[in-house]
């Protein structure tokens, strides 16, 4: 789905993870660098890019720029999520739980960055499996694309959001 960027007002950029690596050629080493940058405009739009290039500034501009080209959208209960989900991506797990309000976000580094720029203040998380930043990443990124909220819920199954609700 394309996402007229403009129209979703001031957008945070969040560098989540940076890595020097090596390409060994006869010469020598070649060096440049990996760059994982979320950006979100917390208020329901997230997306995540990964850039590579020989300067640090350059790869966070690009993957800055695929982050951008990358966001969706995520469907909020106020302040937390409309239900708990577990994303998974490699061999990282991700859990979110929703929580009430005043609970803050109780999540480690790569999961926090992520659910801050969607805009979610009120979240429980626990990371599973591998703890490897991208991994982890793309994991949340993975539970945040299967929230569903209830009028989403409800229209799928034909029903109207009230009897959706008396059977929970």
């Amino acid at each position: 789905m394309k996402v007229d960027i403009e129209s979703l007002g001031d957008i945070v950029d969040r560098v989540v993870f940076l890595n020097r690596v090596a390409k060994v050629v006869k010469g020598g080493r070649n060096f440049s660098f990996t760059a994982m940058v979320v950006v979100g405009n917390e208020r329901g739009w997230v997306g995540v890019g990964h850039g590579k290039a020989r300067e640090v500034p350059e790869a966070i501009r690009k993957a800055n720029e695929i982050a951008r080209h990358n966001m969706f959208e995520v469907p909020l209960a106020g302040a937390t999520i409309p239900h708990d989900v577990i994303g998974e991506h490699g061999a990282s797990s991700v859990l979110l739980r929703k929580a009430s309000p005043g609970t803050g976000v109780i999540a480690g580094g790569a999961v926090r960055a992520v659910v801050e720029c969607a805009g979610i203040h009120d979240v429980l998380s626990k990371s599973l499996g591998s703890g490897n930043p991208l991994n982890v990443v793309y994991a949340t990124i993975d539970a945040l694309k299967q929230l569903r909220s209830p009028e989403q819920i409800a229209a799928k199954r034909g029903i109207a959001v009230d009897q959706l609700m008396e059977r929970i």
